[in-house]
């Protein structure tokens, strides 16, 4: 086990954190000969005019795919735990996103927001809305990649919530029912309380998976236009494997500070967790 971390996880963080700390060129990135540069690297990648907007996209998309993914996920749950008839089958249907590629998804998605020939453009033109840019304009494309993430991760936070649903009691909901409770009332005061450990897991599985979301955004936009929907994730391959003459350093130096910003918003979010815990 310690062999197996060491390896595949230890070893390939100490040699990015390594590429941002030498100059990198692609004859000594080869020969392994790069000269040590210190923190030269993350300089250039504070002072990039890309960093600003790249912090803001990534953290926008990692909050509102949260958002959404978590309260559409958690509606169908309370839904799905009705056990109606064909109940299984639907939620075996909403698995679809979940189980398809990335690159299956992302392309489907492209192809239904195409500005000219996309069938989403095509709805809203039956209510008499125009064609929306929405892979090719600033001021959608951040949307439109949202979008998409949203509808690959809320299979997931279906399955888990829903498995977390069913290890509630049924019999407090009989309780609560005789007292008078109305459906909103179990809702907020038993089932949402009861379900925080799984919703917390749920978050925060998914915190640490959209932060690096990388597929999605470059097979429909590739961070543009103009860096519209640029994210850390895509800015880091596009500097380290995205041009002619690649930067591997001040790419590694975008991955690194990727890794400081999942690590830090996951420990604020797990102390939140447990001082809400806290009487």
């Amino acid at each position: 086990m310690v062999g197996y971390l060491a390896a595949f996880y230890a070893y390939p963080l100490y040699r990015n954190v390594d590429l941002s700390v030498r100059h990198y060129t692609v004859r000594s990135f080869v020969q392994g000969d790069a000269p040590f540069s210190g923190l030269d690297n993350y300089r250039e990648v504070f002072d990039d005019p890309t960093f600003g907007p790249a912090l803001g996209h990534t953290v926008l998309f990692t909050v509102a795919s949260l958002v959404f993914q978590f309260a559409a996920g958690l509606a169908l749950a309370v839904f799905f735990n009705r056990h109606f008839r064909l109940s299984a089958t639907l939620r075996a249907l909403f698995l679809v996103p979940w189980l398809l590629p990335l690159i299956v998804s992302a392309s489907t998605w492209s192809w239904m927001l195409n500005s000219d020939s996309g069938i989403v453009n095509a709805a809203l033109s039956v209510f008499g809305v125009g064609p929306v840019n929405w892979l090719t304009s600033p001021d959608w494309s951040l949307v439109s990649v949202i979008i998409a993430n949203v509808w690959i991760g809320i299979p997931f936070n279906l399955v888990v919530l829903y498995s977390g649903l069913q290890a509630i009691p049924g019999e407090l909901y009989e309780a609560a029912a005789l007292d008078g409770a109305t459906g909103w009332q179990q809702f907020w005061r038993m089932t949402f309380p009861l379900l925080r450990p799984v919703s917390a897991i749920t978050l925060l599985l998914g915190l640490v998976y959209t932060l690096k979301v990388f597929d999605i955004i470059w097979i429909m936009t590739k961070g543009g236009p103009v860096d519209s929907s640029t994210t850390f994730a895509t800015w880091s391959y596009r500097l380290g494997f995205g041009n002619l003459l690649p930067q591997f350093g001040p790419g590694a130096a975008v991955g690194n500070l990727l890794i400081l910003l999942a690590l830090a918003l996951s420990l604020l979010y797990i102390r939140t967790q447990r001082n809400q815990r806290r009487p």
